[in-house]
């Protein structure tokens, strides 16, 4: 496969995802263990007292989900908007080396604080709206990179943007609700699955 460039071609192919989360995991995990002393001691992440308050306090569920849906949100739009820029493939290959990096830094740092137990606090801390989270961020990074691809790689700007857009706006749309759908699941069912977890802490 080639894309046209100016007035060069360069041979190009699909960008390597999961090598790219594996390689940010793997770094996550070795940053978090070298460094536990200033991102854990150092700066109370998940420490016993910001459980202890997590186990007693009153979940807003409307409120949470509204922030939620927003923070999801955001981060959906700037992938979307780089998308359309020479920039969408290097932000598609760079978001899951971050989600990686971020996976790995986050497991790393719950095995530390509490071993088994953390990883069992990490599964249900993403329960059950990874079910919908997950995929919905899979098929968002592909389509930011077709996106991309197809405007700028496959053809001229204008006819790219117009012979896509309806296919592309449909496609983000269902993108869209399955996120909102993970959002639903965040502020209204894990809640539940983190206090009943939260009382053997």
């Amino acid at each position: 496969m080639r894309m046209q460039f100016g007035v060069k071609r360069i041979r190009t192919g699909r960008i390597p995802y999961l090598p790219l989360f594996i390689v940010g995991l793997m770094l996550g995990t070795i940053v978090m263990n070298a460094g536990k002393a200033l991102l854990l001691e150092g700066t109370g992440l998940l420490d016993e007292y910001t459980l202890y308050q997590m186990k007693y306090m009153t979940v807003d569920s409307n409120a949470l989900f509204v922030y939620v849906l927003g923070q999801r949100m955001k981060v959906a739009a700037i992938l979307v908007i780089m998308a359309t820029t020479y920039l969408g493939l290097i932000v598609s290959g760079g978001v899951v080396f971050w989600y990686g990096m971020s996976t790995g830094m986050f497991l790393s740092a719950v095995v530390i604080r509490y071993g088994l137990k953390g990883i069992l606090f990490a599964l249900i801390g993403i329960f059950p709206q990874f079910l919908f989270y997950v995929p919905a961020v899979v098929i968002l990074i592909v389509w930011c990179e077709d996106t991309c691809r197809s405007i700028y790689f496959r053809g001229g700007i204008t006819d790219g943007i117009r012979r896509l857009l309806p296919k592309k706006l449909l496609q983000l749309l269902i993108i869209v609700s399955i996120m909102a759908a993970g959002c639903i699941l965040e502020s209204y069912v894990n809640p539940y699955f983190v206090s009943k977890l939260l009382k053997i802490f």
